[in-house]
């Protein structure tokens, strides 16, 4: 497993307030949503920071835990933010499975949005073949077609999504738009454009 490499200053957490411990709250790296709420001593983070495994002190059991030893479902560590008075912790992880003890995705309540979740992922692997360019991708042929091929794609794409909405074949509409929505990300990452900018772009506009 490669170590995280996460720019934090243990000695700049304030571990007195709560007799060595410090709230963690847990984040999905990739929906960015609440998942749970623990407690960390120094030891309990500084081995979260060796195994990228979050571990937990245990309050009533006053031991360490590392969240997932029993049931699998491991948070891997992202990435710690230490908030403004240096006495909580901002922990992000990539969940193996859903966080809380009853089954849920999160302690909250709150429901894995997967569609989002699946776009992020979905965009970053056509990143990297544009990198890797894996000889039996297609995203490789395209990528190396050249722009011009990933842009008539894309219009190709356009017009098939048209037709099927003019046919309400709501069957093909859903086939053309997952295509569409592919070739665009092709030319986004293609014109090096992250999907990010196309999300923050389509907030300014709901405002």
């Amino acid at each position: 497993m490669n170590k995280i490499k996460i720019k934090i200053d243990t000695e700049e957490i304030n571990f007195d307030k709560l007799d060595g411990l410090v709230p963690a709250i847990i984040v999905d790296a990739s929906t960015k949503d609440v998942l749970m709420l623990g407690f960390m001593n120094k030891e309990s983070l500084e081995k979260t920071l060796e195994t990228n495994l979050v571990t937990f002190y245990s309050r009533r059991r006053k031991t360490l835990w590392t969240k997932g030893d029993t049931s699998g479902n491991f948070l891997r560590l992202v990435d710690i933010k230490l908030d403004c008075d240096g006495d909580t912790l901002l922990v992000y992880a990539n969940p193996d499975g859903n966080t809380c003890h009853t089954g849920d995705y999160s302690c909250f309540g709150i429901e894995k949005n997967p569609s989002l979740d699946f776009l992020n992922k979905l965009f970053s692997l056509i990143k990297q073949r544009k990198i890797d360019l894996p000889e039996t991708s297609y995203t490789t042929k395209l990528f190396k077609d050249g722009a011009n091929r990933i842009i008539q794609k894309v219009g190709e794409e356009a017009i098939e999504t048209v037709i099927a909405a003019k046919n309400r074949d709501k069957h093909e509409i859903v086939n053309e738009v997952s295509d569409l929505v592919y070739h665009l990300f092709v030319m986004l990452a293609e014109q090096e454009i992250e999907f990010a900018d196309v999300v923050e772009n389509l907030k300014k506009r709901m405002k």
